[in-house]
């Protein structure tokens, strides 16, 4: 990937090969685009040869290093942190290398940290939250996960990121402060396709209805039947019986996560914090009626103009059933 700063990304790359076939001279290139006539030869000679490949980013790995660790010290500090379960500094003078370089041997053979091994037996004892594998189910509708996000209520005039710590509106004290607005949100596991409501509770009959206007809206969407609903064992979705009757009469198959292993319900996880960044903390509200009347053009925005990270698309473009 380009860096910050860089002149040419691979656009400006292409335009470079544009110019030229257009029959620019190459020092009036260079001039047009801010970078040497050397840089343009390199990059007209690189796609001469390899075509529009030859315009992307390359790794700028070295084919060789030559000052790399010898295979053999790099087993010696694996086995030592398997059998002996050291840190990187005991490891660095048994060995005898830098502990710097025990630091690169370890994160290059994917060692885990010490925190995650038992300390008898040296097995892996704490999962990572982070997964090898990207999952996403198949068809739209096959899996939505729900949650609810928790947001301090804005005072008239603005709160403290309006006015400052200490100032006007300052209600982060719980004591002293105006309570919580509770965000109920659903999505769609393959598509994104994201619905949200703001309430006073996080009650089981208050996700039920939730729940159920979330699917009327999918449904306007092309998405028209839920198979499966994953929630975390919140009061609210696990004893609720509002909530139950809800996922059945939806014809879905209720799942919960593994308890304190919030990432399974990642993909509503993940919204929530972009409904955070993108929406709730945007820019300093004066009112909470004024936070609460910015959230259905926001996510109006979300669903059908602003393109999701994990597909490059909007997420209502990709609702249309494929089975």
């Amino acid at each position: 990937m380009s860096h910050a700063n860089a002149r040419l990304t691979p656009r400006g790359r292409r335009l470079i090969i544009d110019r030229h076939l257009a029959g620019w001279r190459q020092a009036h290139i260079a001039a047009a685009m801010g970078c040497s006539r050397r840089c343009v030869a390199r990059w007209i000679g690189r796609w001469r040869v390899e075509g529009d490949a030859g315009l992307v980013d390359r790794s700028s790995r070295p084919r060789r290093s030559p000052t790399r660790s010898p295979a053999a010290v790099e087993e010696r500090v694996l086995a030592l942190r398997s059998a002996e379960r050291l840190g990187r500094d005991r490891i660095a003078e048994l060995v005898p290398v830098a502990p710097r370089t025990v630091s690169r041997i370890l994160a290059r053979r994917g060692a885990p940290p010490l925190s995650a091994l038992d300390p008898m037996t040296g097995q892996l004892i704490r999962s990572s939250k982070q997964t090898a594998t990207r999952y996403e189910r198949e068809r739209p509708g096959e899996l939505v996960h729900m949650d609810v996000k928790k947001l301090g209520r804005i005072p008239d005039g603005g709160g403290w990121r309006a006015n400052g710590r200490g100032g006007p509106g300052d209600n982060r004290d719980r004591k002293h402060g105006l309570g919580y607005d509770y965000i109920h949100a659903v999505v769609d596991d393959h598509s994104r396709l994201a619905y949200a409501e703001i309430h006073a509770d996080e009650k089981g009959a208050t996700a039920a209805g939730v729940l159920t206007r979330a699917a009327d809206h999918f449904a306007s969407h092309g998405l028209d039947r839920i198979e499966q609903v994953i929630t975390d064992n919140a009061f609210a979705y696990r004893h609720s019986r509002a909530f139950r009757t809800a996922v059945a009469a939806l014809g879905a198959e209720q799942l919960f996560i593994k308890p304190r292993c919030p990432w399974q319900n990642g993909k509503v996880e993940r919204f929530n914090r972009t409904l955070a960044t993108e929406w709730a903390y945007r820019r300093p509200f004066t009112s909470n009626a004024d936070r609460t009347a910015a959230l259905a053009p926001w996510l109006e925005h979300y669903n059908t103009r602003r393109t999701h990270s994990a597909h490059g698309t909007p997420p209502a473009s990709r609702t249309q059933p494929t089975c």
